[in-house]
């Protein structure tokens, strides 16, 4: 199966170019914006919105055929996805484009792309480090988006198609248990504590309402500051948050590489509705929604991917209840004993770490998934004591 990887590549353009960019992703969102506002909503297939909007959106925005039929595609593609989730397209935000292979190629020769703008077709430099030219190397992307940042840098994300290694068949699995107290932990051993990110996450939040509160009041250039500050603070903690699941996540594919082993992981979907029924404080709530569990364990199946380790997922029930050594459940707090981080098991007595304990009985129900040939999986100390109990009637006799 073929997978898409994208690449961020910095755009190097003299001032002219700059110029022609500009003027192209401005005439871009404006066109997407039109189109969404002048079209009806349920239309949401890209033929029928070019046949309304394709004359309309040349003549009225400057716009090449391509670029064009790009905006009718990208607006079929969101009003797609925003019928799947039952709500409207409002609107676009301006400073990106896309590309297909009529007006975006990549020349790896002098690694540069060439683009069409509203005055003609460009060609730029990639400004790009070693793992962005690896990924290149040899390829014939035949999509991009061009994106303007913040900075007042341009980057193209180019889409790559590669053919992922074959993963690797083996009995080994590393589990991996995930939560907000320890955000990863491995049957192995290794774990990634989550207080920074705790602290950074109440950081910003914290300074995000004193900003807000400042905002809607005292006088007007406090206001101005206060709005200027937030929407420089925009997208620092989301992007902080990537990076520690990037570390992560990158850090579990090489062990389990190194160690030929599958990784298996809790199916968590539905994990947040259900503990937002219970009642909790407004903090608790807001730390346990900007827990990105999912997108860690996407990181993990894309690098997993391209390593060719097998990731699995298993159902998380019971998996904190378990016993990882004599695999008895504990439905009932008072045959067993967790505190915080620690596990003692009531039935042979086990005692250590609750998350490491719950990675290991990960790693089991992965070994069953991973390689199935019936569970053999049950408590061995309830099994010796029905053994004995049909036993003893033949030795007494």
């Amino acid at each position: 199966m073929t997978q898409v990887l994208t690449v961020s590549c910095k755009l190097k353009a003299s001032q002219s170019q700059a110029a022609k960019l500009d003027a192209t992703l401005e005439a871009f969102g404006q066109a997407l914006n039109w189109v969404n506002q002048n079209t009806p909503e349920k239309i949401a297939n890209a033929v029928k919105l070019q046949s309304l909007c394709y004359r309309e959106i040349r003549a009225r925005f400057g716009l090449s055929s391509n670029l064009a039929q790009q905006v009718c595609r990208r607006l079929a593609g969101a009003r797609k996805v925003a019928q799947q989730k039952n709500r409207p397209v409002k609107a676009f935000k301006r400073g990106f484009a896309t590309y297909d292979a009529r007006i975006f190629s990549f020349r790896e020769k002098d690694w540069t792309v060439s683009l069409t703008t509203v005055e003609g077709r460009e060609r730029f430099e990639l400004a790009i480090g070693r793992y962005q030219r690896e990924r290149l190397a040899g390829s014939n992307p035949k999509s991009a988006t061009l994106v303007k940042r913040k900075d007042g840098s341009y980057s193209i994300q180019i889409c790559v198609e590669t053919e992922p290694c074959p993963p690797q068949r083996t009995d080994r699995v590393l589990g991996v248990d995930l939560g907000r107290t320890d955000i990863a932990h491995t049957s192995e051993g290794d774990n990634w504590n989550g207080q920074q990110l705790n602290k950074v996450r109440d950081h910003y939040s914290k300074l995000r309402a004193a900003l807000q509160r400042k905002a809607s009041k005292g006088t007007r250039s406090s206001r101005r500051r206060c709005r200027e500050l937030l929407q420089r603070l925009s997208g620092k903690e989301r992007r902080f948050q990537a990076w520690v699941n990037h570390r992560i996540s990158k850090a579990i594919v090489s062990r389990a590489k190194a160690t030929n082993s599958a990784i298996a992981l809790e199916d968590l979907t539905g994990i947040r509705e259900r503990v937002n029924q219970q009642p909790r404080s407004k903090t608790e709530r807001r730390r346990a929604n900007s827990w990105a569990f999912y997108q860690l364990g996407q990181f993990l199946e894309y690098k997993a991917r391209v390593a060719g380790v097998s990731l699995v997922l298993v159902p998380p029930a019971y998996t904190s209840q378990t016993c990882h050594r004599c695999l008895h459940i504990h439905p009932d707090p008072t045959q067993s004993y967790r505190s915080g981080k620690s596990f003692k098991c009531g039935h042979c007595g086990w005692e250590g770490d609750a998350d490491l304990n719950g990675a290991n009985v990960i790693a089991l129900l992965g070994a069953v998934v991973n390689q199935p040939r019936g569970s053999g999986l049950f408590c061995s100390l309830v099994e010796q004591s029905r053994l004995r109990a049909t036993e003893s009637p033949l030795r007494t006799a």
